[in-house]
């Protein structure tokens, strides 16, 4: 059927020829019959094309002022003009299309042929020496004026529809569409959502790509590459923005961004990292391959078509990093800036193999700059804790000596932030610079030194010497629990840990001397010595003195220290054990000496109040307070 069709084409060719062979008296009037033809069937017109070639060159053979032939003489300029007639006829009837020339694929390959024709032609009239030759360059660069606009129409709706009629028209392939309702998914300039980054997305059907380049070859030699390169970019920018719009990001920041909560910027954070992975690993590299194809041969286009299209959404997108680096440096922001850290730090190995042009030179030294900035904004971070910590003031004192808020606040931050590998790659990069900057284990010390000061300080405020001890000894083994098998710990250090652990133990002495010190004064039985001593009057009215200091001390003790706090149970036996072990042997040795005395039943009758084992049990009924695990 094919070579039907063929045989076809050419019969009629052959008839067009001979009927102005035989109605055309001259050549020239040939040449009209078939620019007639032409100008109703654009087979005709390489025909056209090659009858006025043919006739070229015949008179390039003729004699030139009878000094015979000379093949250097240029073309009469009549030529030029019946040529140029005839490609204005030609490409105006394209140009005045009302619908796309590619929807046709003859119609786009004859229009393409003859803008080619109109490209020789100026060409070869710009080397035409005679001034007669300007009007005739002045009508072809008017007529290449028309094509580009035409071309520039032509490539806007290939590569970036903007109504839905126009993809109508193209397929994968890029031939038309006549019967489809819906459109293809798939050709839709939109990068879908993704699960992985190690791919490249082909936008454009390879079809499209083709139409593109050819199109761009004609604009480029026609003197308009970068209005080529600057209409490639307007609907390459809108692929961009869409694809990116659809991670629900908000538009780039503006200057009252940093006066909103933090809050709101934190929810902006996974989005844009999103946003980043998806423009600088698949979008970028996706572009950098379609531009290198679309302006395939001509690699200076290429690159600022690709400059002009993905620098500035890539700047917008960045401006968000920009944005947050440049915020306060309170410390709930550290985790969303780690998290900002880490994407900007692992795309830049990716932006250093795409973005090597020098029009991208700008966008990487950027990206480079937000990489330090959110680093310095990290460490500073750490020196407004520490200040925080410095001026938190000693207000109220907590009840039961319990873990204070800021130890709590202080030791769960650092758990969670030293849980991040990225944050000793952040210090040790400060570090490296010629000693300036601190190491992360000589930051969390120093944190945690601070910490203590300030606790330190915090206990003062306790009328009660014996509980501010158990205040300073719950917040200073809270600290070894939180520094307990984990990156803090590791950090302080086993002799940081083991002084800790010292002052705790020194605390708790200090507790036990100051509450205790009146019972253990009340037990003591220094100067009852023998028998006949302990069966003395005063002797008896000594032991029941005693009894009833201790009796005094003790119930004052169980209703105060009841319910203070003990930050875990393990502390709590500790310091029950620590009492019992001190009071009960004594308290049970002065019982058994009022029992040594003379009517010892009445005595005990009426002066023992608690039994041994009474006390024993008060004694376990201490620091209930609050009895709950750290958190």
């Amino acid at each position: 059927m094919m070579d039907d069709d063929v045989d076809g084409e050419e019969k009629l060719i052959a008839a067009v020829r001979h009927i102005a062979k035989s109605l055309g008296r001259t050549q020239t009037m040939a040449d009209d019959i078939l620019q007639v033809f032409s100008s109703f069937d654009s087979r005709f017109f390489a025909l056209e094309k090659t009858a006025s070639d043919g006739q070229q060159r015949c008179q390039l053979d003729a004699p030139i002022d009878g000094h015979g032939s000379s093949t250097s003489a240029r073309p009469p300029l009549a030529d030029f003009d019946r040529n140029l007639r005839a490609l204005e006829r030609q490409i105006l009837r394209f140009v005045d299309f009302n619908r796309l020339i590619w929807s046709d694929s003859a119609d786009a390959a004859a229009f393409l042929e003859a803008v080619d024709g109109l490209l020789d032609t100026a060409t070869d009239l710009n080397e035409h020496a005679s001034p007669a030759a300007k009007p005739l360059l002045d009508r072809a660069d008017l007529l290449l004026r028309r094509c580009v606009l035409r071309l520039d129409e032509e490539f806007r709706s290939i590569g970036g529809p903007t109504e839905p009629a126009i993809l109508q028209d193209y397929e994968h392939d890029g031939h038309p569409y006549h019967d489809s309702g819906e459109l293809d998914e798939q050709i839709i300039p939109v990068a879908n959502p993704v699960n992985g980054y190690d791919i490249i997305i082909d936008s454009l059907p390879p079809g499209a790509v083709a139409d593109l380049n050819d199109i761009a070859r004609r604009m480029a030699a026609a003197g308009f590459g970068r209005e080529c390169c600057e209409t490639y970019a307007g609907f390459r920018r809108s692929f961009f923005d869409e694809s990116v719009a659809r991670l629900g990001l908000l538009p780039p920041p503006s200057d009252g961004f940093l006066a909103s909560p933090w809050e709101d910027m934190e929810q902006e954070i996974p989005r844009w990292i999103e946003a980043a992975r998806l423009m600088f690993l698949i979008l970028i590299p996706s572009e950098r391959r379609l531009c290198d194809r679309v302006f395939a041969s001509m690699p200076a286009y290429a690159d600022l078509a690709f400059s002009i299209s993905c620098v500035p959404a890539a700047a917008d997108l960045i401006s968000f990093a920009a944005a947050v680096a440049s915020g306060d440096q309170g410390p709930e922001r550290l985790f969303g800036l780690l998290d900002l850290y880490e994407a900007v730090r692992d795309l830049l190995p990716e932006l250093d193999s795409v973005l090597t042009d020098r029009y991208s030179a700008e966008v990487l030294a950027e990206v480079g700059a937000v990489h330090k900035a959110l680093a310095a904004s990290i460490r500073r971070i750490f020196v407004e804790l520490e200040n925080r910590i410095r001026r938190d003031p000693a207000k109220a004192a907590v009840p039961g000596g319990d873990v204070h808020p800021i130890t709590r606040y202080v030791m769960n931050y650092l758990v969670a932030a030293c849980s991040r590998p990225t944050l000793a790659e952040v210090m040790a990069e400060d570090a490296s610079r010629a000693g300036a900057g601190v190491p992360l284990p000589v930051r969390v010390a120093w944190i945690a030194d601070i910490l203590l000061d300030n606790l330190d300080a915090k206990s003062k405020i306790y009328r009660d010497t014996s509980l501010s001890y158990i205040f300073l000894m719950n917040n200073g083994r809270y600290v070894l629990l939180k520094a307990t098998g984990n990156e803090v710990g590791n950090l302080l250090g086993e002799d940081w840990n083991r002084r800790l652990s010292s002052k705790v133990k020194q605390w708790a002495g200090e507790y036990q001397r100051c509450a205790w010190n009146k019972v253990m004064a009340a037990l003591r039985t220094e100067g009852f010595s023998g028998a006949a001593s302990t069966s003395s009057v005063a002797t008896e009215k000594a032991i029941r003195d005693k009894l009833g200091m201790f009796n005094n001390y003790l119930e004052d003790i169980w209703k105060t220290q009841g319910n203070w706090v003990a930050v875990d149970d393990q502390m709590r036996d500790e310091l029950r054990a620590a009492v019992a072990e001190a009071v009960v042997p004594a308290y049970r040795n002065l019982v058994a000496r009022l029992r040594q005395a003379g009517d010892a039943r009445w005595l005990v009758g009426r002066y023992l109040k608690y039994s041994v084992e009474d006390v024993e049990a008060r004694i376990n009924e201490l620091f209930e307070g609050g009895r709950r695990r750290p958190q």
